[in-house]
C-alpha cells in the first residue's frame, strides 16, 4: 500500500502558502492512490530536540550499548526516520526564511540525517540509505528565486535541499517553487531525477 508523508514547516497556520500547496498536494496524491496513506508531519507542533554532545555519542553508541538515557535522546529522531523508511513518497513545504530553511526543518534534518540510518560509509564511500524514494519539494518565498531569476544568487534553500536529500540517498526530487505577491501566488515545476551517487 502506497504510503505519502506530508511534512509543514511553515509557523504561519492557515495563512501558510507552503501549507496551502501541501494540503492541495495529499488530496491530489490521495485520489490517484487509493487505500494508499498520508502521514501528516506538522514540524512547528513537535519539540524537536537541538542535537547536542549527549545526541552525538548516543547517536554513534552501538544499538546494543546504549544507555536509557541514550535511547531517550534519540527518540524522536528513531520517529522520524522511521516515518521515511516507512514512505514510499514525500512532499515537503518550506517556505524560504531569510533566504534559507526555517529553523524547525533545519532542527528535523538534523535529526534524520544520521550514519547508519539514512546513510552509510563503506568503502567504496558514502551511499544514502533512503533509496526508490521520491521527494516533491513545494518552496514558498515572498519573491522570485529559482534558477535563471535576478534573486537566484540569493536562493540558499533549493541547492541546501538537494544536498540533504541526495546525500540521503533520494535522488527523485520535483521543485516547485511558489512565490506570492500583494494579490496572487503563481508556481514552477522544475522536475529533476539525479541517478548520480549523491
Amino acid at each position: 500500500m502506497a504510503m505519502l508523508l506530508k511534512i509543514d514547516s511553515s509557523p504561519m497556520g492557515e495563512r501558510s502558502v507552503s501549507r496551502k500547496l501541501t494540503a492541495e498536494f495529499a488530496k491530489t496524491w490521495t485520489k490517484a492512490h487509493p487505500g494508499g496513506t498520508v502521514i501528516s508531519r506538522d514540524l512547528t507542533t513537535l519539540d524537536i530536540p537541538v542535537v547536542n554532545g549527549a545526541w552525538v555519542a548516543a547517536a554513534y553508541m552501538p544499538e546494543g550499548a546504549r544507555t536509557a538515557e541514550q535511547k531517550d535522546a534519540l527518540a524522536v529522531s528513531e520517529l522520524l526516520i522511521a516515518e521515511l523508511q516507512k514512505a514510499d513518497e514525500y512532499v515537503v513545504g518550506v517556505p524560504m526564511h531569510n533566504f534559507g530553511v526555517p529553523s524547525t526543518l533545519k532542527l528535523w534534518i538534523d535529526q534524520v540525517v544520521r550514519a547508519g540510518k539514512t546513510f552509510a560509509y563503506s568503502a567504496a564511500g558514502r551511499n544514502g540509505l533512503l533509496t526508490g524514494k521520491k521527494a516533491t519539494l513545494l518552496i514558498a518565498s515572498g519573491g522570485v528565486y529559482e534558477e535563471g531569476s535576478a534573486m537566484e544568487a540569493l536562493n540558499f534553500v533549493t541547492p541546501y535541499l538537494r544536498t540533504v536529500f541526495g546525500f540521503m540517498g533520494i535522488t527523485h526530487r520535483l521543485w516547485i517553487h511558489g512565490h506570492y505577491g500583494r494579490k496572487h501566488h503563481c508556481c514552477r515545476r522544475d522536475p529533476e531525477i539525479d541517478d548520480r551517487r549523491s
